[in-house]
């Protein structure tokens, strides 16, 4: 349920090298900046403007005026960068993805067509395909005790060995406003997070998490 092969189609990012020998999707957050700056250097000319150091944009793409990139970054074809839309570095905007107005990334991989459009913070996450995060959702990527980051998934416990670490969204998962997903957080393909909802653990594929913690299959 938490492997990269359970969670990610990888034929919908231009990252997808970046998860190959991997296990698990949480093994590419260190790497995602060199990465950028490798894959950046080939990207053909005549579709990528090089405004900044390390930062790559499809001419096809929109980037709002206010919009504040750092680099290392990728921004793909016919994405969407909307007004004061915060981006760190460390990040790669698929294709027709939106980072929407007072949306904040940091080392992130937002895969095609996600949708982050209002008041997100994702921080050292990865997110898969047509994946959604409602208004005001964020990623919690630091455990106030400030201990590394362990993936629960029931009784398993998966070290990440890392302090950092937000949350991994399946492809197609709908993430419902004003949630909180923990540091760890694993959402499984296709599933459904209710609004206000505070989320922990491994989310199975196909599950909706209420906001009361059940998790409910869907049929």
């Amino acid at each position: 349920m938490m492997t990269i092969s359970d969670l990610l189609d990888l034929n919908h990012t231009v990252a997808a090298a970046l998860f190959a020998g991997k296990a698990y999707p949480w093994e590419v957050l260190p790497e995602i900046g060199d990465f950028i700056i490798a894959l950046g250097q080939t990207l053909p000319e005549d579709e990528f403007d090089h405004p900044a150091e390390n930062v790559w944009i499809a001419k096809d793409a929109t980037v709002f005026p206010s919009a504040y990139i750092n680099g290392p970054c990728i921004i793909d074809h016919k994405a969407e960068v909307r007004q004061c839309a915060f981006i760190r570095g460390n990040s790669i905007v698929g294709k027709n993805a939106v980072v929407g107005n007072s949306c904040e990334l940091k080392n992130a991989v937002l895969f095609d067509n996600v949708q982050v459009p209002h008041f997100n913070y994702v921080g050292d996450s990865v997110l898969g395909y047509k994946s959604h995060m409602g208004a005001g959702s964020i990623t919690s990527n630091v455990k106030s005790d400030k201990t590394l980051v362990v993936i629960k998934n029931g009784r398993e416990l998966v070290p990440t060995e890392r302090k950092k670490v937000g949350a991994m969204l399946g492809d197609y998962v709908e993430v419902g406003c004003n949630s909180v997903l923990n540091p760890g957080t694993v959402i499984g393909r296709n599933s459904r997070v209710y609004p206000t909802s505070c989320v922990r653990g491994v989310v199975p594929a196909n599950t909706i998490h209420r906001n009361d913690g059940r998790l409910i299959p869907i049929v």
